[in-house]
């Protein structure tokens, strides 16, 4: 079986693995390299560094369906399927048309439940149960292809996105195995469009707490967004890595109590919210209570203030 991956970041690589092993990988199409870090050091994708390990070649088009060179490149190879895992373009009709056998996707959720580039993340962030991988035949819309196998996953109601994208990449790469294996006897389930949601982009004003939110909507954005959800404390920003949630009443966004070893309390409208691991701008990971230490953060200041 011939086969041409597209994908681009961490969650692609189990798929990308078992691919290699079980099928003839022709060609691997990743975004192009981004600037990374302080330096802005153009960096690889997770997925371009995997395939030259495997010395299988590598395709970066900034526009895939307008890159006529990797177009009939794509076109020649003659490949049974295209599989995409997580890759960042839509391909159009004609790159669609290029397999001999279809266009298959692993998507991270329920189709046609949470289509669109962040399926786990806006799970968790709207305290779903359950989410899953679906294997999907591809068209020109947006996950809007027949589905063809799905799998189930409850959400561990402490898991944060990276938990969970952990957990889907391996199961989505056992599924795509199984599809393929299966391909010839499935019959494409077409989705309904009117059960449909949108899991769009994340984009910086999703990570700003604003601590006028429920207790329990703030803690499933600080896991939904991780590690990048933030509060203002002192003119800086302080990203909050992990939280529980009290009951109590205290004013909205000012810090109520410290708990010793563990972390302090900030008022919301509906209870308390106890941040237990946070990281200053600049700074590593830490407990709550080392930054309690550190900062010498006193009960009654208010965070989210410019």
């Amino acid at each position: 079986m011939k086969t041409v991956f597209f994908g681009t970041p961490e969650f692609a690589l189990p798929t990308l693995e078992l691919l290699i092993q079980q099928t003839t990988v022709q060609a691997v199409v990743t975004q192009p390299d981004r600037p990374s870090g302080r330096g802005g050091k153009l960096t690889p994708s997770p997925v371009k560094r995997l395939a030259q390990e495997y010395e299988i070649p590598v395709y970066q088009p900034e526009r895939l369906r307008r890159d006529p060179q990797v177009l009939d490149v794509l076109e020649h190879l003659e490949a049974d399927f295209f599989i995409v895992v997580a890759y960042g373009q839509i391909l159009n009709k004609r790159v669609l048309a290029m397999p001999t056998k279809g266009c298959i996707n692993v998507h991270g959720s329920l189709l046609p439940q949470y289509r669109g580039a962040a399926p786990v993340q806006w799970a968790i962030y709207h305290g779903a149960r359950i989410t899953g991988i679906t294997t999907m035949l591809m068209d020109a819309g947006l996950d809007t292809g027949p589905m063809l196998l799905k799998q189930t996953v409850p959400i561990d109601p402490q898991s944060t996105s990276e938990d969970l994208l952990r957990e889907l990449s391996q199961i989505g790469a056992q599924l795509l195995i199984t599809t393929l294996e299966q391909f010839e006897q499935l019959i494409p389930e077409p989705q309904i469009d009117t059960d449909s949601s949108y899991a769009p982009l994340i984009t910086p004003e999703h990570l700003k707490i604003c601590w006028d939110q429920p207790a329990i909507q703030i803690q499933r954005q600080i896991r939904a967004f991780y590690p990048e959800v933030f509060t203002i404390h002192r003119g800086q920003r302080l990203r909050v890595l992990a939280s529980e949630v009290l009951l109590g009443v205290a004013p909205v966004g000012v810090i109520q109590h410290i708990e010793r070893r563990k972390g302090f309390g900030v008022g919301t409208p509906d209870g308390v919210l106890l941040v237990t691991q946070v990281q200053p701008t600049g700074k590593k990971p830490q407990s709550a209570w080392d930054y309690i230490n550190g900062s010498r953060l006193e009960p009654g200041e208010v965070l989210g203030m410019n």
